[in-house]
């Protein structure tokens, strides 16, 4: 059992069933999946850029990341329909759970100028949106191999009704907020 999924088990199911009265084990929020998305602007007129996107994809998250393509032409931005814009990757079970210890614990501490997340990135149903400029802060991704830096968002998905709720879980958690004055 990974280090997170015993976590919740052992204190966040009882730290949030006394915090918000649940009357159930299973009414506890939980997370559900992980979503990492990369959009592939660059890839337009760069074609290896697209290949280098899907290799350091496949690298942070162990699976084939999904293409998502464009569904119709806009000329103003140079797109033709069918063009691939974007590539996605959907986490769940126990690649989810080690994926968020070691963002947790092994990437977020390695962003440069790192002062915690920030509270406005829970929005109103508990889920958790966080943008990486430079997918360099991966621990598998070594800097010396890298030939483009491209970002990346990692949306974390939550059973949440409320911000408060998933904003407590994911304190619970270790995720790490900034203090709020």
């Amino acid at each position: 059992m990974s280090r997170i999924k015993e976590k919740y088990n052992k204190t966040v199911i009882a730290a949030l069933t006394e915090k918000f009265g649940y009357k159930n084990k299973m009414a506890v929020p939980k997370i559900e999946k992980v979503v990492v998305n990369v959009g592939t602007g660059r890839g337009l007129s760069d074609s290896k850029f697209n290949q280098v996107v899907e290799d350091t994809l496949q690298r942070i998250t162990g699976q084939k990341p999904v293409k998502g393509s464009a569904k119709k032409s806009i000329s103003n931005f140079k797109i033709r329909a069918g063009q691939t814009v974007g590539m996605t990757v959907t986490l769940r079970g126990q690649t989810m759970d080690h994926f968020i210890d070691k963002l947790v614990n092994i990437t977020l501490p390695r962003v440069r100028d790192f002062r915690g997340l920030n509270h406005k990135s829970v929005d109103s149903q508990g889920n958790l949106n966080i943008g990486f400029t430079e997918h360099i802060a991966f621990p598998e991704i070594k800097s010396d191999e890298v030939e483009k830096i491209h970002g990346l968002e990692v949306a974390v998905v939550t059973s949440a009704k409320t911000k408060e709720e998933g904003l407590e879980l994911l304190t619970l958690l270790g995720f790490p907020f900034q203090k709020q004055e």
